[in-house]
């Protein structure tokens, strides 16, 4: 193999390589640190720490000479030239202890040097990074080629952090989280567990849809040796003999679906868990919960001793929820949206049930009241629509705003027999709505029409369309008529 193949070999190993590699000049820190000797300074750590402006000097007088593929995915820098210019933002902040250390490793002699430090993307995300440097053979004396390996170690200092957590129960900070905590025992879940098992049960999922009594029966099992102060507050008990009298209020209903996963994880062997679940408050509101399940180390024989942290979740649950209701509902009248309804007309068309009637709905005289009143009147009269309707009907119906002043009604499992009763309710409540708020009055012009099973629905929709618009030129043609009349 000749010279010029083996560096093309080498040079593509670089570029290629699964880690992020950085080739650098380290010639004008050493003589940065041999005149730093000659002035007289020998202890350099404390040389640095003095003054901080002086790592900063350090670093200026490393060169970059060229970085690999994985280097500039890692930091998320579109080219190396990018990289370099920008290094001021990946070398800053909580990375000052380590980079001192790096450097007093070089001034004691060691041509190998490393550690755990911090370095930052370029669009502002924290690395937590180990670095191995070297400085390569045949540059001893001038330190003119240092190779350094970045290893992306983020997800693993978070999982330390996390089991510093749970250090931090054992040193007596337990009582004091900020989050929920309950110290259980899982002896007694694991025993019927086993027993299940033994009797050569090997699908513990269908086990429980055939005996959902079990689920109960583990939960029930469960045996809370202690919570802290923010379990108190989280679910609104006084003191701790109050809650643990009380757990059946705390763990029940939509929970037990989730334990039911949390059964089957657990016997496959997961001792740590985490998921969203539903707990209770003793005063019977629901508590959204970020739950974090860890039978401690030394007793996964028996699961005597298991924490579980719970994050109280419940705020971002309910904007979660707005933000799910506003994608599908109308905000002004709280009817379905035209998003909502197109889906659902989608979905009936589907799976149905047939047949499906559709009824459309126009309010009347919209135009006028926002040109009499603003579209202040105009909303307020909208508003008023969509109480009518939404009372008007029951699920699996469901009524939608789908324009301006249009509205829908979807009917599946109905048809245009349901009709006249369900007008004659509107009817009924648009009479008592124009009662209590006077003028305007609320009206509406209708149009219906069934599909079968094997139509569009579209074409229904269509169909109802068009009558809605004839009811609606003959309301405007009687208004006209009997405003003539009244001018006579």
């Amino acid at each position: 193999m000749t010279d010029a193949s083996t560096f093309h070999d080498h040079e593509l190993m670089f570029e290629l390589a699964p880690v992020s590699l950085w080739l650098e000049d380290y010639s004008a820190l050493k003589a940065l640190f041999e005149r730093w000797r000659a002035e007289g300074v020998s202890d350099l750590r404390a040389f640095l720490r003095a003054d901080r402006s002086r790592i900063a000097e350090c670093s200026r007088a490393i060169r970059v000479l060229k970085v690999n593929r994985q280097t500039l995915a890692l930091f998320r820098a579109g080219s190396q030239g990018e990289l370099i210019e920008r290094l001021g933002e990946v070398f800053r902040d909580d990375m000052f202890e380590q980079h001192v250390e790096e450097m007093a490793q070089l001034w004691g002699g060691a041509l190998r040097f490393g550690g755990q430090t911090v370095n930052y993307a370029l669009d502002g995300r924290r690395l937590d990074i180990q670095l191995s440097a070297s400085v390569l053979p045949g540059h001893e004396s001038d330190w003119s080629r240092v190779l350094l390996a970045i290893e992306d170690v983020t997800e693993r200092v978070r999982a330390q952090h996390a089991a510093a957590h749970h250090h931090a129960y054992a040193m007596g900070l337990f009582e004091h989280s900020p989050v929920s905590l309950w110290v259980e025992d899982f002896s007694a879940v694991k025993r019927l567990l086993d027993e299940v098992r033994e009797q050569g049960i090997s699908d513990l999922r269908t086990f429980t849809d055939v005996h959902p009594e079990f689920v109960e029966r583990c939960m029930a099992e469960i045996r809370v040796i202690d919570v802290n102060r923010q379990t108190l507050t989280m679910f609104g008990a006084p003191d701790k003999p109050t809650l643990l009298k009380s757990l059946e209020r705390v763990f029940r209903d939509e929970m037990a679906a989730h334990f039911k996963e949390q059964l089957i994880e657990l016997w496959q062997g997961k001792l740590f868990q985490q998921r969203e679940t539903v707990n209770y408050a003793l005063g019977g509101e629901t508590v959204h919960v970020y739950l974090q399940f860890s039978v401690f180390p030394g007793h996964e024989a028996n699961w005597d001793l298991v924490l579980v942290s719970l994050t109280d979740i419940t705020a971002r649950k309910k904007a979660e929820a707005y933000l799910e209701y506003l994608g599908k509902h109308d905000v002004l009248t709280k009817l379905r949206n035209r998003s909502f309804f197109a889906d659902e007309l989608n979905r009936l068309e589907r799976k149905g049930p047939w047949p499906v009637t559709v009824v459309v709905a126009d309010l009347n005289g919209l135009k006028a009241v926002n040109d009499e009143t603003g579209h202040a009147g105009g909303d307020a009269l909208l508003r008023r629509a969509g109480e009518v309707l939404a009372k008007a009907i029951d699920k699996p119906a469901c009524a939608a705003r789908i324009g301006g002043d249009e509205f829908a009604l979807l009917l599946p499992g109905t048809d245009e027999r349901a009709v006249p009763a369900l007008m004659e309710r509107v009817d009924e409540l648009i009479e008592v709505n124009n009662q209590f708020y006077g003028t305007p009055l609320l009206s509406f012009s209708f149009g219906h029409a069934t599909c079968h099973q094997g139509e569009r629905l579209e074409t229904a929709v269509h169909r109802a369309d068009q009558q809605m618009y004839a009811s609606k030129r003959a309301y405007y043609e009687s208004v006209d008529h009997d405003r003539r009349g009244r001018q006579n």
